[in-house]
This record gives structure tokens, C-alpha cells and sequence, in this order.
């Protein structure tokens, strides 16, 4: 099954030494949050394990930001989920919210959201926190990345209350994908993990620039080969393998295989740029501490291919069988079994 797919990653995937003591906090902080609203709902986001996503991802966070971090994966996904197929409806009322998780970062931190709801509430709490002793420069960078992340999301949502989700060639598929992926901003969140930011010089040149493009489309064709079975359970055409499947009209197993060769070729291309990261630093004519600052930059990339990579292997969320309200839910086109759009 595509859970199974294994791929061969060249870098560790170390796992924070906080992970419990901030699963305890996180999952306790979700539910008086109402970030889940029924004892099934808070079943299914344990067994996602998503406190084991973040540990991986960010395994060198202090214990405390570890919990700030599980809190703000837990509003991504379950926002991610709030869309029902079978009510086209909900579109706008998921635009709002979006717009006011996008604006956010662009207020002071704190300020109460105009849209409330438990989404907003939480990413307003959240942001505080995520975005407290790093720069203007950073935190402008962060939210030019979240933002364009939550408009791909509209639009996905916006194709799929239209019926025209399953009507993107691949061309197009993959540059969408590369945008609702969402790891842009992710990685910039690994410098927020240990309290630096890459230098701006390298931050801006195209070796840089292309490497966490790569990072985006390998994590996400990655992720869209182990969630297969949920994704084709719910309907829902916006994965590479469906995608695949009907352009070349071939047959699952198949899409399944140029995924796979697809992914591989994304991350040998990744690995061939980080080879020349010491010459970009050279040429940029950085200092050591410079360069220490990107070596750290390169490995919040590793360890998001890396640790998104081992999480995907064993969570519950793209489990191949359900049962219960969850299997309804998703059989009636839900990614959640709780409304989070509404107080």
C-alpha cells in the first residue's frame, strides 16, 4: 500500500528529547482549545501522532517552544481538513477564516482576530508565541510564505466546490502542489526553533532559493504518495497519483510507480544543490558564523524531507482503513469530523 513506500534518505531524522513532555501539554491544550469537539474527533487526532511530526521536524526546539509548535501543526492540518465536498457552501466561510489566519502575522501579536472562531482563536495564541525574538525581517518572510500557502489552500477549495478539482494537468498540478505543500514557511519555522535566521544574502540567491523549492516537491509528492488511499477514500483528485493516472490514462499501480520516480528525481535534484552550498557561501563571502547560520538552514530542510519522511511511515491520519464516524466522514468527502469554523 502507499503508506508502505519506503524511500532511501542519505541524513538522519534525530528526534527531540522533548517529545513526551510537550505531547502531554499539546493534546491537553487542543482540547480546551475546541480544537476538537468530540471524544471521536479527539480520538482520530491522537491517532494522527502529530506530536511525533513536530518532534522530528524541530528536533533541537527547547520543551516549551516544542509545545508552541505541536500547537500551531494542530490548526494547519485541522484547517487543512474543514472542507466538506458534499457542501460546496462552506468555501467562503473557509476564505474568511483563511484571510484572517493570513493577515495575523501582519498585526500586532496578540490582537484579537475578527474572525473567531477555534482556528483563529488558536493561531492568534500561537503566533504570539512562534514569533517572539525573531526579526521584522524574518517574521515578513514567514508570512509572505504561510500566506501563499493559505491562498493555494482556497483555491484548492474553491476547484473542489466547483467539481473541477480532478481537472489540473500535471504541469499545473505541480507547480499548485508546490504552493499547498506548505513548506516554505515550515522551514522558515526551523530557524525560529533554534533562535536563528539564515543570512539574507543566502537566503535570497538561487541556490538557496531552488533547493527549498525542491524541498517543497519532494515533501509533497512524498506525502501525496503515502496519503493515497485516504485522498482516493475521500475523493479527492488533488494527488499526484490520481493526477497521474488520468492524464496517462495507465493504471494505479502504475501512477504509483512515476510518483515514486518522480519523488526520487526532486530529491537526487536537492541533494545535487546542498553539494554546493560551501561554494555559495564563498562566493557570498560569508564569515563562520555566516556560515554556521546556513549550515543550520540546510539541516531545517533535512530535517523537515527527513522527519515528515518517518512520521508519514506510521500515522494514523493516512491509515489505509477506518472504521466508525471517522470512515463515515471521509467516505461523505470530510477530512474532519468536527466543525472548526464555527464558536
Amino acid at each position: 500500500m502507499p503508506q508502505d513506500v519506503r524511500f532511501d534518505l542519505p541524513f538522519d531524522t534525530p528526534v527531540s528529547e522533548h517529545l513526551e513532555y510537550a505531547r502531554a501539554r499539546h493534546l491537553r491544550w487542543v482540547w480546551e482549545m475546541r480544537l476538537v469537539r468530540s471524544r471521536e474527533g479527539f480520538e482520530e487526532y491522537r491517532s494522527w501522532d502529530l506530536p511525533q511530526a513536530a518532534a522530528r521536524t524541530y528536533p533541537y526546539a527547547s520543551a516549551d517552544d516544542m509545545v508552541v509548535l505541536m500547537n500551531w501543526f494542530s490548526l494547519a492540518f485541522l484547517f487543512d481538513d474543514q472542507f466538506d465536498a458534499g457542501r460546496p457552501d462552506r468555501a467562503d466561510p473557509i476564505a474568511d477564516v483563511a484571510r484572517e489566519l493570513i493577515v495575523t502575522p501582519l498585526r500586532p501579536a496578540g490582537s484579537p482576530p475578527r474572525v473567531a472562531c477555534p482556528i483563529t482563536l488558536a493561531w492568534t495564541e500561537v503566533w504570539k508565541h512562534l514569533s517572539h525574538g525573531m526579526s521584522l525581517t524574518w517574521q515578513t518572510r514567514f508570512a509572505a510564505s504561510w500566506g501563499r500557502f493559505l491562498v493555494a489552500h482556497c483555491e484548492e477549495v474553491d476547484l473542489a466546490a466547483r467539481g473541477l478539482e480532478g481537472t489540473l494537468g500535471l504541469d499545473e498540478y505541480t507547480a499548485f502542489r508546490r504552493r499547498t505543500v506548505g513548506i516554505h514557511h515550515s522551514i522558515d519555522a526551523g530557524e525560529r526553533s533554534r533562535g536563528f535566521e539564515v543570512p539574507a544574502q543566502a537566503m535570497g540567491h538561487p541556490v538557496m532559493e531552488r533547493m527549498r523549492d525542491l524541498a517543497a516537491d519532494t515533501i509533497g509528492f512524498m506525502n501525496d504518495i503515502h496519503s493515497f488511499e485516504r485522498e482516493k477514500r475521500r475523493g479527492d483528485g488533488h494527488n499526484l497519483i490520481a493526477v497521474l493516472r488520468r492524464e496517462r490514462g495507465c493504471s494505479w499501480q502504475e501512477a504509483t510507480d512515476e510518483a515514486y520516480r518522480m519523488t526520487t528525481g526532486r530529491l537526487d535534484a536537492y541533494l545535487e544543490l546542498q553539494a554546493r552550498v560551501p561554494r555559495m557561501c564563498d562566493e557570498l563571502r560569508l564569515d563562520e558564523a555566516e556560515r554556521d547560520r546556513v549550515r543550520m538552514g540546510v539541516e531545517a530542510i533535512q530535517h523537515w524531507i527527513g522527519g515528515n519522511y518517518e512520521w508519514a511511515l506510521t500515522t494514523g491520519r493516512y491509515a489505509a482503513a477506518k472504521e466508525g464516524p471517522v470512515a463515515t466522514a471521509e467516505l461523505a468527502g470530510r477530512g474532519s469530523v468536527d466543525d472548526l469554523l464555527t464558536v
